[in-house]
């Protein structure tokens, strides 16, 4: 019975990856033919939802449209173009999780990855060093993921775990770092451990009593996120930070031998965009659905399009392989 539900689970899941893949490849084509439609005259009847839901369709249409004269097109519609450097280099996949791989929700607490984009994720780290990239606690993200084979980095960089299942050769030169300490198995690194008794765990309380709090804690900071207050500690290390601790530990900061993909979208996620621009390294993929500043250079307007372009790397590289 078992064997079944799993058969069953894993024909869901490959019917739900082609249904993903076909609606996202319908959504570029008609994209792709926006200049040909978007002057077009609105109809009298068209309603006024209509009409605004068109306007944000022609101008997220006019952000990234043509790569040859915006910043931010589809990575998608560019996948080959963009993935033909990447035959003779090592590509390593860094992720956000909210609003990358699950979608945004008002409970942060259920913003569940679906089963679709867990084995997604799952056959990239197959062939690929694949880190998941969070503001959340690292605990946390793993059991949202609940995969073995890819480096958990939490708190924003600030607290890093390698993969429990070793992802190739390349984790053996990690081992002596993954284990710290007896009962904290797979913990690579916490640049900011010392201050983690500083810390409030009741976030309830830690709301409406912050700014009283930390007058006490002149060696924290708060920052703000998708309705969040985060208390951090007064350190140089972000996102970016991470990507190039990150890159470094595995061996992979030589830039001509390396082909960072750094998908993300929130506004921390700029830091890791910003270190591959400066580096003249790599992709940054910025998801979103509407126009928005940013230092990425290609976009995805949601989860279902990452899902998409992630299923895209793994074919790419199995085809190939």
């Amino acid at each position: 019975m078992g064997l079944e539900r799993l058969q069953a689970q894993q024909v869901e899941t490959n019917s739900t990856e082609k249904q993903v893949i076909d609606e996202n490849e319908e959504r570029i084509a008609k994209m792709s033919s926006t200049d040909c439609c978007c002057g077009e005259p609105t109809r009298e009847l068209q309603s006024n939802e209509d009409a605004v839901e068109s306007s944000a369709e022609e101008a997220y249409a006019a952000w990234m449209a043509r790569f040859d004269h915006v910043k931010h097109p589809s990575a998608l519609i560019a996948f080959d173009r963009m993935m033909s450097i990447a035959k003779e280099k090592m590509v390593v996949v860094f992720l956000d999780y909210d609003g990358t791989l699950s979608p945004i929700v008002d409970d942060p607490d259920r913003a569940f990855m679906s089963n679709s984009m867990r084995s997604a994720v799952n056959k990239v780290a197959q062939y690929f060093p694949t880190c998941i990239i969070s503001g959340r606690r690292r605990d946390k993200v793993y059991e949202f993921v609940k995969l073995t084979n890819v480096y958990y980095v939490g708190s924003h960089g600030m607290d890093i775990m390698a993969p429990l299942k070793p992802v190739d050769e390349i984790d053996s030169a990690l081992d002596d770092q993954a284990i710290k300490e007896k009962g904290n198995e797979g913990v690579l690194f916490q640049p900011a451990e010392e201050y983690l008794p500083m810390i409030e765990e009741d976030w309830s309380l830690l709301e409406n009593q912050v700014m009283h709090t930390m007058k006490n804690y002149p060696a924290l900071l708060i920052t703000r996120g998708r309705k969040v207050i985060e208390i951090r500690p007064s350190i140089k290390w972000d996102k970016g930070r991470a990507l190039e601790y990150l890159l470094e530990t595995l061996g992979f900061e030589n830039n001509d031998e390396t082909l960072p993909l750094y998908i993300g979208d929130d506004r921390t996620d700029e830091d890791a965009f910003k270190v591959l621009q400066r580096r003249g390294q790599g992709y940054p993929i910025i998801v979103s659905s509407v126009p928005k500043d940013t230092e990425a250079s290609y976009s995805l307007r949601d989860p279902s399009e990452v899902m998409s372009f992630l299923l895209h790397i793994f074919r790419w590289k199995r085809d190939s392989s």
